[in-house]
C-alpha cells in the first residue's frame, strides 16, 4: 500500500521556522520525485518545491525561494521541507506527493498524495 505521511505542521509566529517531514512507503522511492504542495483556505493547491530522489535535483516556487529548503534522506525514504522566515501568507495545509519533479511543480505530474499537515503562521 502506497503511503505518504506528512508531519511537523503547527502554529508559528511570523519570522519563525518549521520543518515538515514526509515519510514514504509502498512504492519504489528511487523511481519517484517527491513534491510539496500547499493549499491555503479558499485557494487552489499549488506546488511549493520538489526533489528528485534519483539525482537530488530540486525546484522551488518563486514565493518560497531563499526561505524554504527541500532535502531527502533516501535511507529513511523521508523528505523534509525546512521552512524559515515564515510569513502569514505561508499559512496552508501542506501536502507531499510522489511523482515527477519539473521546474513548474505541476499537480498533474504527481500520482500519490498524503493527507496533509496544517501550517499556521500568525502575524
Amino acid at each position: 500500500e502506497v503511503q505518504l505521511v506528512e508531519s511537523g505542521g503547527g502554529l508559528v509566529q511570523a519570522g519563525g521556522s518549521l520543518r515538515l517531514s514526509c515519510a514514504a512507503s509502498g512504492f519504489a522511492f528511487d523511481d519517484y520525485a517527491i513534491g510539496w504542495f500547499r493549499q491555503a483556505p479558499g485557494k487552489e493547491r499549488v506546488g511549493v518545491s520538489c526533489i528528485s530522489s534519483r539525482d537530488s535535483n530540486t525546484n522551488y516556487a518563486d514565493s518560497v525561494k531563499g526561505r524554504f529548503t527541500i532535502s531527502s534522506d533516501n535511507a529513511q525514504n523521508t523528505i523534509y521541507l525546512q521552512m524559515n522566515s515564515l510569513k502569514p501568507e505561508d499559512t496552508a495545509v501542506y501536502y507531499c506527493a510522489a511523482g515527477y519533479c519539473t521546474d513548474r511543480i505541476y499537480l498533474h505530474e504527481y500520482d500519490y498524495w498524503g493527507q496533509g499537515t496544517r501550517v499556521t503562521v500568525s502575524s
